[in-house]
């Protein structure tokens, strides 16, 4: 009975690395990404928030720094440090596309 709980724990705790690794992200231009594209993108961010993200950019602009972010409904500090290796900024998304 021992080993059985033992090797269960040993695979809750690999899944559970796994999946986390699963929720990592990786790093998205939050001035010139899509919606669905920040909510795959970003940890924390589905696709409420970043439909809110982009509805603020389209609004007021694009971000000139990641701290912008929380100015976004549904966006707090916690999800800014959780991504903010992970968010990219471009000054002109236009000229990212010419290049």
């Amino acid at each position: 009975m021992k080993l059985f709980s033992l090797r269960s724990n040993l695979l809750s705790g690999l899944a559970l690395a796994f999946s986390m690794q699963a929720f990592a992200g990786y790093p998205v231009d939050i001035n010139s990404a899509s919606a669905s594209e920040l909510a795959s993108g970003l940890d924390g961010v589905g696709p409420a928030k970043a439909e809110a993200i982009v509805a603020y950019r389209d609004e007021f602009g694009p971000f000139m720094e990641a701290e912008e972010l929380v100015a976004v409904r549904g966006i707090g500090a916690a999800t800014l440090e959780r991504n903010r290796e992970n968010i990219l900024l471009s000054s002109d998304p236009e000229l990212n596309l010419a290049e």
